[in-house]
């Protein structure tokens, strides 16, 4: 199917580009000597880990089980569940195991980590447990000095769990703009992680796993020392967010969401379009960085980005395409929005996060560099 005949709005990917970020990013950690475990939840899409393996990837990186569930219907099997289990949803990884799925969880507390060990007593199921573990602040995890570390390895050790590792995501990166200060931040998730991991081997507890990763930090990390793999999610999409943090060009985003100009407020020099907020997602990650894409920085069929102009407003169903620029001088003048952008003209709107505006569609149209496309599935919910 050609992009005219697609209704809208739509989520395309840019194949080329695609298979771009992804060769990228996997030939970086063939350099570094690190097995790469992708990070699904940005794509939720088997064509696309599909790629990704075929690219070199070894096993996925989930964020709920409904994914894993998916992916390994699919016939993934090497899944780590990168968020802190609770108890409630433990029969459903049990189940994943009982199936052949190698289920790898994460706990980051004494509790999560007690409530593993007896259920997997219970159940005469040895569960593989790595340790989260916070390098940078930004969220969850155990920091590498606390006591609380080896008390959760112990807990799980002493009890029958495999501890498979330790792993932590300097999420904190999406916060920076300059390579040496993305540099500095992957040097200290590096050097934490494989900190907690000899702590934890020192105290007698295996340890072979060490997984860091982030967009950013897998880009801009030196050295790797002590670190078996890598992870990261969003590289293979890229977005404006990670543009402005500075590892992508806007020609490198491969999602874009397919609009069409439904109207014109040709006083305001406004465009209407049929995306909005139920499309392009409200994430508003770029209005905290240095340059402030709006809702989506409006692109022509072809990719070409359109200069001094954004989705500078967002409704359900309404997206409002304006100049950047009050005088104009950047992308042309107000007063001709609707002769520049008429009806029925369709574009393409890159997103500020590649994650939450994919989470807004069943469905992606992937699209060949002749302008061909096809559907590709998503998986949903948890």
């Amino acid at each position: 199917m050609k992009l005219d005949h697609i209704d809208t709005p739509a989520a395309l990917i840019d194949i080329a580009r695609m298979q771009k970020n992804i060769a990228r990013m996997q030939g970086r950690m063939n350099a570094l000597g690190v097995a790469f475990r992708p990070h699904v939840k940005t794509t939720k899409c088997i064509d696309v880990v599909r790629a990704q393996i075929a690219a070199g990837a070894r096993g996925i990186t989930v964020s709920t089980l409904k994914e894993a569930e998916a992916f390994f219907a699919a016939g993934v099997d090497d899944i780590l569940y990168a968020v802190s289990i609770v108890p409630a949803k433990l029969p459903r990884a049990l189940a994943l195991r009982r199936q052949g799925c190698d289920l790898k969880l994460v706990v980051d507390n004494p509790t999560a980590a007690a409530a593993v060990a007896a259920f997997g007593d219970q159940h005469g199921e040895t569960f593989e447990v790595w340790i989260e573990v916070d390098t940078d602040g930004h969220r969850s995890g155990i920091t590498p000095e606390q006591d609380t570390l080896l008390e959760v390895g112990r807990i799980l050790h002493d009890n029958g769990v495999t501890v498979g590792g330790v792993m932590t995501h300097a999420g904190s990166s999406y916060e920076l703009h300059t390579p040496q200060a993305l540099a500095a931040l992957a040097e200290q998730e590096r050097a934490g992680c494989v900190r907690a991991a000899q702590r934890l081997r020192d105290a007698g507890i295996p340890c072979p796993a060490v997984s860091v990763g982030s967009t950013p930090t897998a880009l801009a990390v030196g050295q790797l020392e002590g670190v078996t793999e890598v992870r990261a999610g969003v590289y293979v999409f890229f977005d404006l967010v990670m543009h402005n943090v500075g590892v992508c060009a806007l020609e490198d985003i491969a999602l874009s969401v397919l609009a069409t100009v439904i109207g014109h407020q040709a006083d305001k020099g406004w465009a209407i379009l049929d995306a909005g907020w139920m499309a392009m997602s409200r994430d508003r990650g770029t209005s905290r960085q240095s340059h402030d894409f709006g809702y989506g920085q409006p692109c022509l069929l072809n990719g070409t980005p359109l200069a001094g102009y954004v989705v500078s407003g967002a409704n359900q169903e309404h997206g409002i395409l304006s100049l950047t620029w009050a005088t104009g001088d950047e992308g042309g003048h107000a007063d001709d929005i609707a002769q520049r952008f008429p009806i029925g003209m369709k574009l393409r709107i890159l997103p500020n996060h590649a994650c939450a505006t994919g989470a807004q569609f069943p469905e992606y149209h992937a699209v060949s560099p002749e302008g061909n496309s096809v559907e590709w599935r998503r998986f949903q919910g948890w």
